[in-house]
C-alpha cells in the first residue's frame, strides 16, 4: 500500500510544492532587512535600469538612474514605516494580494506538470460528458407560414407533403413560404436545433427516422415539413481531436487537488474557532 501511494504522481507534486513553500519561507525570513539599514544592491540597480530601458527603449542617463535609485530608497523607507505602524493589518487589498502570491507559488509547481498521453487518455475516458460529441442530425425543412396560410395550413401541408414524397422533380424550397430560417442543415446537435427552431421542434425532429418527408412539425415560427437525411450517434472523440481541452481540464484538476492537499496540511497548524451571535441556531464550531 505504501509503495502504491509513493508511486502516485500527485504525492510527488505535493512534496515538491511543500519544498517550494519551505524554501521560499526560509529565504524570505533570512532576507528580511534590518530596520535601520537599506542596501541597494548592484542587482537591484540593474533591475531598475533594465525596467527603464524596456519602457523607454534606451538606457537611463546618470541623473535618471540616480532618480530611480532615490525613488526606490524612498519607497523602501515608506514601506518599512508603514509596516511598523501596522498599516498592513486588516487591509483587504493587501490580504488578497498576499493570498494571490501564495497561490502563485502553487501555480509554479503546477507549471512543472507535464501529463503523458496515457494521463490525458485516462482523463478523457473518465470524463466523457466534458468532451463527448453529442448526437448530430442532418435535415431539410420546408416552412409554412401560419400568418399567410391561416386555416388552410393543415390542408396545404398535406398537399405539399404528398408532392415532396412523390419524388417529382423540382425545388422543394419553392413549395414552402419565404423565411430566413435555413432550408438545409448539416450535422447539427439537438441543442443548436433547439436554439434555432425551439425545443418543441427539436424534440420532434429527434424522433424522426431518416428518409421520407414528414410533418407538419410546429416550431416557434410556424409549421414545417421535415426530412431527416442523416444521423450521427454521440461519441467520445479521439484524444488528438480534443488534446488542448483535455490538457487544460486535466491541469485544472491537478491544480485543485494540489491546492486542497497543501491547504489541508496548512490548516493542521491552526485552531480555527467561529464565533456566532447568541441567537444563532448552531453552536460555534472549531476545526483543526
Amino acid at each position: 500500500m505504501l509503495k502504491a501511494i509513493l508511486k502516485e504522481p500527485l504525492v510527488h507534486f505535493l512534496a515538491l510544492g511543500l519544498i517550494v513553500f519551505a524554501v521560499y519561507h526560509v529565504l524570505n525570513r533570512s532576507n528580511q532587512p534590518k530596520p535601520d539599514k537599506i542596501v541597494v544592491t548592484q542587482a537591484r540597480i540593474e533591475q531598475l535600469s533594465g525596467l527603464f530601458t524596456k519602457t523607454w527603449q534606451r538606457p537611463p542617463t546618470a541623473a535618471e538612474l540616480k532618480g530611480l535609485i532615490d525613488d526606490y530608497v524612498k519607497e523602501e523607507i515608506l514601506y518599512r514605516e508603514a509596516l511598523a505602524l501596522g498599516l498592513d493589518i486588516d487591509d483587504t487589498v493587501i490580504r488578497r494580494r498576499m493570498r494571490q502570491k501564495m497561490e502563485f507559488l502553487s501555480d509554479a509547481v503546477i507549471d512543472l506538470l507535464t501529463p503523458a498521453d496515457e494521463d490525458l487518455q485516462n482523463y478523457l475516458n473518465a470524463n466523457p460528458s466534458k468532451f463527448g460529441k453529442a448526437p448530430q442530425i442532418a435535415f431539410e425543412q420546408v416552412f409554412l407560414n401560419p400568418d399567410s396560410r391561416g386555416d388552410r395550413i393543415e390542408e396545404d401541408a398535406a398537399s405539399i407533403l404528398e408532392a415532396l414524397n412523390s419524388h417529382a422533380p423540382g425545388n422543394a424550397t419553392t413549395l414552402g413560404d419565404a423565411t430566413l430560417l435555413p432550408y438545409e442543415l448539416g450535422a447539427t446537435s439537438a441543442t443548436r436545433i433547439s436554439r434555432t427552431f425551439g425545443p418543441q421542434f427539436a424534440k420532434a425532429v429527434d424522433l424522426l427516422a431518416p428518409g421520407a418527408w414528414t410533418g407538419p412539425i410546429k416550431s416557434t415560427f410556424g409549421m414545417h415539413l421535415v426530412r431527416v437525411n442523416k444521423r450521427e450517434p454521440g461519441r467520445i472523440p479521439a484524444l488528438s481531436e480534443v488534446r488542448h481541452a483535455v490538457k487544460r481540464e486535466w491541469t485544472q484538476e491537478q491544480r485543485k487537488k494540489l491546492e486542497d492537499k497543501h491547504f489541508a496540511e496548512l490548516l493542521k497548524r491552526y485552531k480555527v474557532s467561529i464565533e456566532r451571535q447568541p441567537n444563532a441556531a448552531a453552536e460555534p464550531e472549531a476545526s483543526q
